[in-house]
């Protein structure tokens, strides 16, 4: 178990935003940052983290929470691996007691995946420098790249031993269990026996974007035509290569910074450019790209750069990759190098000036570079010009925004030498064919020009009682410890026995307030989510008498934070920003609060009343024939109530 002290020390230390924009790229907006959330596949940002409050809110999957919350959601951590990452990222040293065989064995499977992938890195890595064979073989080859001993370090670079079964017998010794071995790809199991599938090759680690290892890339060194030159780890519960970028956790910063991804093929292309100084830079891996890897990158920045080798024999089936990313609303340049160069060799070969030189002067715009490629091959055939401008009017199609995909269109045009008007009518063309694919998918999809009829939907009900207790949860949280006068009301029978409300002024805390008026009222809170929390800041209250909003989140449950969060950051979604500039002065929320909290609790017990009459008028239809005068008495006092907490809530308003 971590100690308290710890995980105090973690919260206190933390910054959400910092945190968050290892992950997603963050834009100020007003006291807040803005980005595309990590959980959807969003146009619009709606994604939000208060620094203020050291919380995030994501409007479009409703998921919120604090700082811990956030790596629980993103990456999948339980909450002592969340902090725990958070204090090796501050440099917190991590205070906890024993494990214990029990809690060992109990621990989660995925845990164990990653625990036996961190290992064999560690194991290879070591390997790699600290033995006579590591060192004549895998060090000697990453050397002859090119690699410094700083960079070896930076990706953990390793070498498995050219035996059998070096590795899997090494990690059964230090008590890892061949099923996860087995399960991770580390190791093959065939009967009774078991050998290292990465035997005899030097290691590329493949991290996720918070840095932990999912799996293993290995490049064998001696020439066997029977292997494979590179062998990745297979699928697992935590490798899944369509959805993985080699190199995005070194390069998540840069990319960011820089509003730029370099896309290349291999694992050197990035070690190399890295080493370089251009460090925003991933690879799919050798795998053709995917729309998971590209949202990786969207997560980080809007534009990537595709670098093909100079004579790269597959560059027009390469080009898929960049329909995909238009796909995805991205912008995307292309780049080659020189014939006979790569992006390894040429970023070795050149400084950095000359390699960022290079890649700025040639990084053409997609469609210039399509043009380029196909018009080469179309030459003076009328029919493979045809067949080529229609190609680049695909890819122009794949573009969700409007407006860019026209700006593509007049480009296409001056470039091809053909018509807008034709261009624009092919395009028309192709994305009604699309269309009507697309409704092919869709079951009894109405054929054209069928007139259609729109079911009436009922609109949705608003839940009067829950927006009422999300109500009075705000209040406590945000003024909860603050001293108002407050206009209390006391129920009176005039001598006419008609009911009405004395107002007498008191001064009170706003959390003494409302809960010794729900008390009086005995109300319970009916929606769950808010009775827990309310309890814990009414007792939090009690005795801090004042709210932390930070301290009390992170004491509380990933749940409950959750729930706090959301509420917190609702109101940061319509924030008005720099309005005095315009010399146009907003009443600040502040200056309400006895009104907001007189209000809410009013509507509150006319509610209650109103579900109350609603129950007597129900039992008296039900008692049809007996005597019923008690309830519609009842009735008529509650009707009477009702009407008197309807006129004060005017004079409040």
């Amino acid at each position: 178990m971590i100690s308290r002290t710890t995980i105090d020390n973690v919260f206190e230390t933390a910054r959400v935003e910092e945190v968050i924009g290892d992950y997603v790229q963050l834009k100020k907006s007003g006291s807040n940052f803005k980005g595309l959330s990590p959980f959807t596949d969003e146009r619009s940002p709606s994604f939000m983290v208060s620094p203020v409050k050291q919380i995030w809110k994501d409007f479009s999957s409703g998921k919120g929470g604090n700082v811990v919350a956030f790596l629980m959601e993103h990456e999948h951590f339980t909450y002592p691996e969340a902090i725990k990452y958070l204090a090796k990222k501050y440099g917190i040293e991590i205070e906890e007691t024993v494990q214990t065989d029990e809690m060992k064995e109990a621990a989660d499977e995925r845990e164990s995946l990653y625990l036996v992938s961190e290992f064999a890195k560690d194991y290879f890595h070591n390997t790699l420098l600290n033995t006579d064979i590591g060192k004549a073989i895998g060090h000697s080859y990453f050397k002859e790249r090119g690699f410094t001993d700083e960079t070896i370090k930076t990706f953990q670079l390793g070498y498995s031993m050219d035996e059998w079964e070096a590795f899997t017998s090494h990690a059964i010794k230090k008590g890892y269990k061949l099923e996860f071995l087995e399960k991770t790809g580390l190791s093959i199991v065939k009967g009774e026996k078991q050998f290292d599938r990465f035997k005899g090759r030097v290691m590329f680690p493949i991290q996720s974007m918070s840095g932990r290892t999912l799996g293993f890339g290995g490049r064998i060194l001696k020439t066997d035509k029977k292997a494979a030159k590179y062998l990745n780890s297979p699928e697992s519960d935590i490798y899944h290569k369509s959805k993985v970028l080699y190199g995005i956790y070194h390069a998540k910063q840069s990319i960011a910074k820089e509003d730029n991804c370099f896309l290349v093929e291999g694992y050197t292309d990035v070690i190399q450019f890295y080493q370089s100084g251009v460090k925003n830079v991933v690879s799919s891996s050798g795998t053709a790209l995917t729309p998971d890897q590209i949202r990786l990158v969207n997560r980080l920045t809007k534009n990537i750069t595709v670098l093909f080798d100079g004579d790269a024999a597959g560059l027009r089936a390469s080009l898929r990759g960049v329909d995909l990313i238009l796909e995805q609303g991205m912008n995307v340049r292309i780049c080659t190098f020189p014939e006979g160069e790569d992006p390894d060799s040429f970023a070795k070969n050149n400084t950095l000036e000359q390699l960022t030189t290079f890649l700025e002067e040639n990084a053409k715009d997609f469609i210039s570079f399509k043009a380029s490629i196909l018009a080469a091959d179309a030459k003076n055939d009328p029919l493979k010009k045809a067949a080529t401008i229609r190609d680049m009017v695909e890819s122009i199609a794949k573009i969700p925004d409007v407006i860019k995909r026209e700006v593509y269109i007049q480009e296409c045009s001056r470039i091809m030498d053909i018509s807008e008007e034709v261009l624009f009518n092919t395009l028309a063309q192709i994305l009604q064919k699309v269309q009507r694919d697309a409704n092919k998918q869709k079951p009894d999809a109405p054929k054209p020009f069928d007139i259609v009829s729109t079911p009436k939907t009922a609109a949705k009900k608003v839940d009067i009682l829950w927006e009422l207790e999300r109500k009075i949860i705000e209040l406590l949280l945000l003024y909860g410890d603050e001293e108002e006068e407050f206009e209390d009301l006391l129920l009176e029978t005039n001598e006419e026995g008609e009911i009405g409300l004395k107002p007498e002024k008191v001064t009170s805390k706003v959390f003494e307030k409302i809960f010794l008026d729900l008390q009086d009222d005995e109300v319970e809170f009916a929606n769950e989510e808010f009775k827990d929390v309310y309890y814990d800041i009414i007792a939090h209250l009690n005795q801090k008498q004042e709210v932390q909003l930070t301290t009390f989140l992170n004491q509380l449950a990933p749940e409950k934070s959750a729930a706090i969060s959301t509420i917190l950051m609702e109101d940061e979604k319509y924030v008005l920003h720099d309005w005095e500039r315009k010399e146009i002065y907003v009443r600040k929320k502040k200056h309400g609060i006895s009104q907001m909290v007189s209000e809410t609790i009013l509507n509150l017990r006319r509610h209650l009343i109103s579900q109350k009459i609603v129950e007597l008028s129900t039992s008296v239809k039900e008692n049809a024939g007996t005597d019923t005068k008690e309830f519609l008495q009842s009735i008529i006092d509650y009707q009477g109530l009702k009407y008197v907490l309807t006129e004060k809530l005017r004079r409040v308003l």
